[in-house]
């Protein structure tokens, strides 16, 4: 399988982007939302996003250890690429990233089969301020992994590169929304 971007254009148009009146997360008004759980949650969206997300893994060189990312969001995309990866023979493991410590057992906030000193990439969906990945970012470099980049399916081009840049992050997207007419509010 190679990467259809096309592809993941064409579902995120028909399946993803809404156009109406919006609160974002961060709380600032937008005139589109970009609904991604219906792609990362659908059968060919979830082949594609990984397909894209493994080869931009492989176009940076090495393969990191393991990818993950803020719970719930990212899990989708996580298991979708260690799937992919599974059936290519790729070493790839998975990790979830919990919003808060468990209160109980073992009280993690980095759920997986991931080691401190690994190195890993966080996937998410829409990067907006970049907010919530970056909360993974922290998360994972406090239990000790090695954070090499962040990739997500669509940038809304609203600071979240930056964001990343601050904290010595390359952020790689798979697309802008630029790529379906829109420029940043």
């Amino acid at each position: 399988m190679s990467y259809d971007r096309d592809a993941l254009l064409e579902l995120i148009r028909t399946e993803s982007l809404q156009r109406g009146e919006f609160t974002l997360a961060s709380g600032k008004k937008a005139s589109y939302y970009l609904d991604c759980r219906n792609i990362t949650l659908h059968p060919k969206g979830a082949n594609v996003i990984a397909e894209g997300m493994l080869e931009v893994m492989r176009s940076t060189g090495t393969l990191p250890e393991a990818v993950g990312g803020m719970a719930i969001g990212a899990d989708p995309i996580t298991a979708s690429i260690i799937t992919l990866a599974g059936q290519q023979d790729l070493p790839l493991k998975g990790f979830m990233v919990r919003k808060e410590p468990k209160d109980h057992g073992t009280g993690k906030q980095v759920e997986g089969p991931v080691k401190a000193g690994q190195r890993v990439v966080i996937v998410e969906d829409v990067i907006t301020s970049g907010g919530s990945a970056l909360k993974a970012v922290d998360a994972a470099r406090e239990y000790g992994l090695v954070v090499e980049r962040v990739i997500a399916i669509i940038d809304r081009l609203a600071g979240g590169e930056e964001a990343f840049k601050a904290k010595g992050l390359e952020l790689h997207t798979l697309t802008t929304i630029r790529d379906f007419g829109i420029e940043p509010e």
